[in-house]
């Protein structure tokens, strides 16, 4: 697929793209690589991911609600309760996100020693005019 067919029209942007944003969202990453280990109640979740304010979890995860990637299951008891898991969907795109995280984490020192070159080089640049 070329970056043309990710490319909206005016201000809308293609549904893929924005599939794509909500999928690789710094939230929307951690809560669907969460979420493939077990379902989740929203505190644990939250506590899970860590220094994820309420209302950034709770539009996270209705935003990956919407598009079939999470469950929501709200039991019918007192005090509620409400369980988090992946969709099949979910489940498969959350499969591809860790694989890119754990690349990431993999390629850390090759970024790192890129991320040094770069900027020593950009130094150099600087000095020089």
């Amino acid at each position: 697929m070329s970056v043309s067919e990710w490319k909206g029209d005016g201000e809308a942007m293609c549904p893929q793209r924005l599939v794509l944003e909500h999928v690789t969202s710094r939230w929307g990453v951690l809560v669907l690589i969460q979420l493939l280990d077990r379902s989740y109640r929203f505190s644990e979740l939250r506590r899970a991911i860590g220094r994820v304010s309420e209302k950034m979890l709770t539009q996270t995860l209705q935003t990956l609600e919407r598009d079939g990637l999470v469950h929501r299951d709200a039991k019918p008891v007192i005090p509620p309760r409400v369980d988090y898991s992946l969709t099949e969907l979910g489940r498969e795109a959350a499969e591809q996100v860790r694989a890119l995280a754990q690349w990431t984490a993999r390629r850390m020192d090759d970024v790192l020693g890129a991320r040094q070159a770069y900027d020593e080089a950009r130094e150099i640049q600087s000095r020089a005019s």
